[in-house]
């Protein structure tokens, strides 16, 4: 999952993208409102976390201009200011969801995690394939109930193709999805984490599974 933080607290910011991190979502931050709608234009996010006072375009004129171009990503605002006039400008700007400064991690990463269950209503909270179970909420994952230690690329490599399974997944779908803006992967490094997860290390049972999500043009 990609989320798109724009915050210009540089504190705050970098405490939320760890903390989003730590628990596998893939994190692109911008430090103002302009820097933002120019990574929404770039990328395909999952989530929006918008803080309200920003420079040079503040949250609830960025959330409007997303809304009237059509981007329908799910918006999370933050601010530090609790009254109930910023929550109504928020909400009928378009955002989804408001917290207020200072916040509880824990509550937040699960607010975000209501979102993404809303922006995705088709998709189960559990994803499952045979004996293989991925769970987004604990980030765990196991095979025929014991547990699978993969790295953060290796674990949003696999939740992708889950997804998305039977879905065929191109290779810019993959880069998209995966690598952030600041992170760019090479050709080779993204071949590297694709067939680790396809190699004898997870068993066979786990490369049939990676087999039938389908990657494109890896080849």
């Amino acid at each position: 999952m990609r989320i798109l933080l724009v915050e210009d607290d540089d504190r705050i910011a970098k405490a939320l993208a760890e903390t989003l991190k730590d628990r596998q979502y893939l994190v692109d931050l911008a430090t103002d409102g302009e820097i933002g709608w120019d990574y929404l234009q770039a990328f395909n996010y999952d989530l929006v976390i918008l803080d309200i006072m920003l420079p040079k375009l503040d949250g609830i004129s960025l959330c409007q201009q997303m809304r009237r171009e059509g981007y329908m990503n799910p918006v999370l605002m933050l601010t530090a200011r609790d009254n109930s006039d910023d929550k109504v400008k928020g909400l009928d700007a378009g955002a989804d969801d408001y917290v207020v400064k200072p916040f509880d991690l824990p509550e937040l990463a699960a607010r975000i995690r209501a979102l993404l269950r809303r922006g995705n209503s088709t998709l189960p909270p559990v994803l499952e394939w045979e004996r293989l179970r991925l769970d987004p909420g604990t980030c765990g994952v196991t095979y025929a109930g014991q547990p699978l230690h993969l790295t953060p690329k290796e674990y949003g490599l696999l939740e992708l193709l889950l997804r998305n399974s039977p879905r065929v997944l191109s290779r810019s779908t993959i880069l998209d999805r995966l690598w952030s803006f600041e992170d760019p992967p090479t050709e080779e490094a993204v071949k590297v984490h694709i067939f680790l997860l396809f190699s004898i290390a997870f068993g066979v049972q786990i490369k049939r599974a990676l087999t039938a999500a389908k990657v494109r043009d890896w080849d």
